[in-house]
């Protein structure tokens, strides 16, 4: 059963796959790695976060240097819009990512493009959320989170690490539109 369904998803056995995540040396695999280790980051600043804006804890403590205040910042307007704090919903986000990234063997680019162009457009969308998250800091909030420019680092280092295989993938579809 299981043979059939990872050959079904990915058109590689589980031991194949396995075996190129584990022990692959591909550019592509050290920069999807190198995405889950980023992400790894990420989730231990969003659950850092999320303690502060669910009000388990009351206080994170900032750099004894610069305008920084990560308790307004977080417990400001804009961290609440949607409805729910914003570091849950990044905290779901980067967990995301680590399957995402696991996704496949070292070829998915050519095998599976639609994965690396996912990834890359959903790396995008959170960039760009930090982008503007990092834009209120200094312009509306005035004062600067240490969390959160971390975390918008991890973001863009992200989406840098995806756009080399998503333009892999991108060629692989113009050439079968191509043939």
């Amino acid at each position: 059963m299981l043979r059939g369904v990872s050959e079904m998803v990915t058109g590689m056995s589980p031991e194949k796959i396995r075996i190129e995540l584990t022990e692959g040396s591909s550019d592509e695999l050290r920069r999807r790695r190198m995405i889950i280790g980023l992400s790894i980051v990420g989730i231990g600043l969003a659950a850092t976060a999320s303690l502060l804006q669910t009000g388990v804890v009351r206080h994170l403590p900032d750099p004894p240097v610069g305008n920084f205040d990560a308790d307004k910042v977080m417990k400001s307007e804009p961290a609440y819009q949607f409805g729910v704090p914003d570091a849950t919903i990044a905290l779901t986000g980067l967990a995301a990512n680590v399957p995402l990234a696991a996704w496949g063997g070292s070829e998915r680019a050519k095998d599976q493009p639609l994965v690396p162009l996912i990834a890359t457009g959903k790396a995008a969308v959170e960039a760009a959320a930090g982008a503007w998250y990092f834009y209120q800091m200094p312009t509306k909030l005035k004062t600067w989170c240490g969390y959160c420019v971390a975390s918008a680092a991890v973001y863009f280092g992200i989406l840098a690490l995806t756009l080399p295989e998503a333009k892999k993938a991108l060629g692989e579809l113009v050439h079968r539109d191509q043939a």
